[in-house]
């Protein structure tokens, strides 16, 4: 077995039984961000042919900000794929014991009207729209597994994990969008009924489209393409929350809607 499948079903099996988040030991840490990609790939697989995942039907980006980065020791963002079956549409009820510790992230998902061409790269906010068919508001779930933030974070033990995604919640698609501002666009956040945060679509790397642009040449790079279909969550305008069962959540951004969810037990 090679080196990338044996730490990919080390990283499957972990994910399967519930255990708490362990960093790679040292021997097992991929020498290359290329290398972490690659088990995120052979992690996939496996959730898609044993535990029924399926294929994959969306992509997000993490680790939009510096600080963030900084703590990974990272100088770019980083890849995530979502499996189709995990992409949900709102109102959405999430078992909270499906995952070890279940999180949600504030996010604006576009759905791609083509596939985005090798040749147009690399891609900028600008000449990556015409691509684009719809947008909505959607929440990341994510589960980080109970990881230890008061330690050091690596990169490659993010990416290697899938970056840490549960899935989506998308609100419904909005095609008319091309006259928002997406970067100034409020957003705001309930949580069982109250305000609890608010802030701009724009606060996840200037603007939306520049995190899909970012995951659209990320795929380009390593020989693959967004395709028409796919959904990308493009970063979390808000900071990210930890609800409990019996919570009830709605983000809403303006001009596009919102997305609710449910979480039980």
């Amino acid at each position: 077995m090679s080196d990338t499948a044996r730490i990919a079903r080390q990283i499957f099996k972990a994910n399967r039984e519930g255990l708490a988040f362990e960093p790679l030991a040292d021997k097992d840490r991929p020498a290359t961000l290329e290398h972490a990609y690659d088990i995120q790939d052979e992690v996939h697989r496996l959730f898609a042919d044993e535990a029924g995942a399926g294929p994959i039907g969306g992509h997000k980006i993490a680790l939009t900000s510096k600080a963030m980065q900084d703590l990974c020791g990272l100088d770019q963002p980083a890849y995530g794929q979502m499996a189709g079956t995990a992409i949900h549409r709102s109102p959405y009820t999430a078992r909270i014991t499906d995952t070890r510790h279940l999180g949600l992230e504030f996010e604006l998902a576009a759905e791609m009207k083509t596939d985005v061409p090798a040749s147009g790269a690399p891609y900028d906010r600008n000449n990556i729209r015409p691509y684009v068919r719809a947008l909505m508001p959607a929440f990341e779930l994510t589960d980080d597994r109970n990881a230890d933030y008061t330690s050091v974070l690596k990169a490659d033990w993010i990416i290697t994990d899938r970056c840490w995604c549960a899935g989506a919640v998308l609100g419904d698609p909005v095609t008319d969008w091309q006259d928002i501002d997406l970067v100034s666009a409020p957003v705001e956040l309930e949580w069982n009924g109250e305000i609890v945060d608010r802030g701009v679509a724009g606060a996840s790397m200037d603007h939306p489209l520049n995190g899909l642009a970012w995951v659209a040449n990320h795929l380009i790079g390593r020989g693959r393409t967004l395709s028409a279909g796919d959904i990308v969550i493009t970063g979390s305008a808000l900071l990210t929350r930890f609800p409990e069962a019996g919570d009830t959540v709605t983000y809403r951004i303006a001009g596009l809607g919102e997305t609710t969810v449910r979480v039980v037990d």
